[in-house]
């Protein structure tokens, strides 16, 4: 059992894993799920992690059952469970290949676990696009992929504070004032974006409230830091 997962949570896990890899199969016979789901929670429980965690795959599984119910996005919604379960699977913090190591990680163990060509092609391939999360009109195991992948920006403040504490533990090898340019920069680009959730249930749920929190992030790390030595005598 990983560090962060109760039992309950992990056989509940594991009870999604195999449930979605056997429905991906459609009945084709393959190997036994559990190994490859055991050894994919095991990599999410790797300690370098503080955000690219189980707790972040499980919110992702959770989004992206949401996204269904409420509008039915994803054309092929097992093939979009198994791209999340595999789209951090290798992270290395310090690595800029983690997502195409991820999806060589998805076409190895999915071909032997006994998915068709095409089914791991799609797979790898949107486990590739949250590199850019810039699904194109129409990709909507993409769309439904993406917007639960960034689900996390319209959290309310404080799980929002949690994610970002968590983000700058990640990269805690990273000096203070290069963190802070690097990220105000990410927060930028996605504040340029047009539509940062590309499903209609994404757009009216989160848009707003994600924005909101960004402008915010980017304001405090824009802020002026106040460096003046602190001459109050002690006491």
């Amino acid at each position: 059992m990983t560090a962060e997962l109760t039992a309950s949570q992990e056989q509940d896990l594991l009870a999604r894993w195999t449930s979605t890899l056997r429905a991906a199969r459609a009945g084709r016979e393959g190997p036994d799920p559990l190994p490859y789901g055991r050894n994919l929670l095991a990599r999410w429980a790797e300690p370098q992690r503080r955000y690219h965690t189980v707790a972040h795959l499980r919110a992702v599984l959770d989004r992206i059952d949401e996204l269904a119910g409420k509008g039915g996005e994803g054309g092929e919604l097992e093939l979009v469970r198994l791209a999340a379960w595999f789209h951090d699977a290798v992270y290395l913090p310090d690595r800029s290949e983690n997502e195409e190591r991820s999806a060589a990680l998805a076409e190895r163990a999915l071909t032997e676990a006994g998915l068709t060509a095409h089914e791991v092609a799609e797979v790898a391939r949107l486990v590739r696009l949250t590199v850019s999360h810039d699904p194109a009109p129409g990709d909507l195991n993409g769309e439904t992929l993406c917007d639960a992948d960034l689900a996390v920006l319209a959290s309310d403040p404080d799980t929002y504070r949690g994610y970002t504490a968590a983000v700058r533990e990640e990269y805690a090898f990273v000096p203070e004032d290069a963190f802070r340019e690097g990220r105000a920069a990410i927060l930028r680009h996605l504040l340029t974006l047009p539509r940062l959730f590309r499903t209609p249930y994404g757009a009216a749920a989160w848009e707003e409230r994600a924005r909101e929190n960004l402008t915010r992030e980017l304001a405090q790390l824009t802020a002026p830091v106040d460096t003046t030595p602190d001459t109050s005598p002690d006491r």
